[in-house]
């Protein structure tokens, strides 16, 4: 019919979805509604997509700048739920036996824990009815429910802080992720945070891609990320760079947080910021696919979807005390580290992050 469909999985949730033309809505929620009420499981379709995930593993594993944030959250979670990468391990999925596959799916997919998001041409009532009709197939909303509950956690334990994670590989470039503990994704301060990260990684003109690009010429590519989960939270920075540099572009991101930590930003800095995080949301969802998503995860792990207004309100009005504030109370905390490259030793790089 001319559309797509995918799955993806992230930490805390898996999404099945399709993209089609509006007259094809029908047929995308029979075909999507029957993957979770009617799976099969096969073993011969299990030992076909266990194929495929190791083909991804080593992808990934060729790849040392996609690698080295799973690294880092391994060793900065440790071996936890958050910690473990959302592919598995080689070992993991060698060793993963059909019955076990088919035992998740009926523990983990049922109705009470299920968000169905539609966006683009449709009408709720048309939506609500054929969603309703396509997962009352196999007796699927007959079975036994709970009431939803969003996910909560109490403060999450960071196994890794202060540690170092390397692994030596003769690549071309080092490849670094300096990261330190954040706010949980419920935390009202994550407003503030992401205007902060925005302004320390999160474009051209922010500090990190200041200091390190243009102004030294350290790196093509460096940034920060911040990732929230259920009770954590993780503010990351990246760098890639030439192995001989490494050390010299810790040092800089230390001396850039550092320095924000005890003088904040500038009131220009807060505002390119501000206008950063606020266009790249509405850019965001310039298509179906992003307003899906947006409103599908917000459901499942807030319990509430905020409009625009709303969230551009929230980051309007972040003050300059908070910002200074957030700064103040996570940029000098101990990190983790995880490095990629040729370096036999993690000697040097622990005694730069003590």
């Amino acid at each position: 019919m001319g559309g797509e469909t995918n799955a993806f999985t992230s930490k805390e949730y898996t999404c099945f979805y399709a993209r089609v033309i509006d007259k094809d809505l029908p047929l995308a929620v029979d075909v999507i509604s029957d993957l979770i009420t009617s799976s099969v499981v096969k073993q011969e379709d299990v030992d076909a997509e266990r194929k495929v995930v190791l083909e991804e593993i080593a992808m990934r594993d060729d790849d040392p700048s996609d690698l080295i944030h799973d690294l880092f959250l391994e060793k900065y979670y440790g071996d936890t739920p958050l910690g473990r990468p959302i592919l598995g391990t080689v070992e993991s999925i060698k060793s993963m036996s059909q019955n076990t596959v088919f035992n998740y799916y009926k523990k983990r997919y049922r109705p009470q824990d299920l968000v169905v998001a539609v966006a683009g041409n449709i009408k709720h009532k048309n939506v609500v009815r054929l969603v309703e009709d396509a997962l009352s197939k196999d007796n699927f909303l007959d079975q036994s429910k709970e009431s939803y509950q969003v996910r909560t956690s109490s403060n999450v334990k960071v196994a890794g802080k202060g540690q170092v994670t390397l692994l030596d590989r003769k690549t071309e470039q080092a490849h670094i992720v300096y990261g330190i503990p954040s706010v949980a994704r419920d935390d009202k301060r994550r407003f503030a945070l992401s205007i902060l990260s925005s302004a320390l990684g999160g474009g051209m003109s922010s500090r990190l891609f200041q200091e390190i690009r243009e102004k030294r010429g350290l790196a093509y590519s460096t940034y920060a990320y911040n990732q929230q989960f259920a009770g954590s939270g993780v503010l990351s920075f990246y760098v890639g760079c030439k192995p001989d540099k490494a050390e010299e572009a810790i040092t800089i991101i230390q001396a850039i947080l550092q320095d924000v930590a005890q003088y904040g930003l500038t009131s220009e800095e807060i505002s390119r910021a501000k206008g950063a995080v606020s266009g790249s949301l509405v850019l965001s969802q310039e298509d179906t696919g992003s307003r899906m998503t947006r409103i599908g995860k917000s459901e499942l792990v807030y319990g509430q979807v905020l409009s625009f207004d709303e969230i551009l309100r929230e980051i309007s009005e972040v003050t300059p005390e908070q910002i200074k504030e957030i700064a103040r109370q996570i940029l000098p905390a101990s990190p983790t580290l995880a490095v990629v490259g040729p370096f036999r030793s993690t000697s040097k790089f622990e005694r730069l992050i003590k």
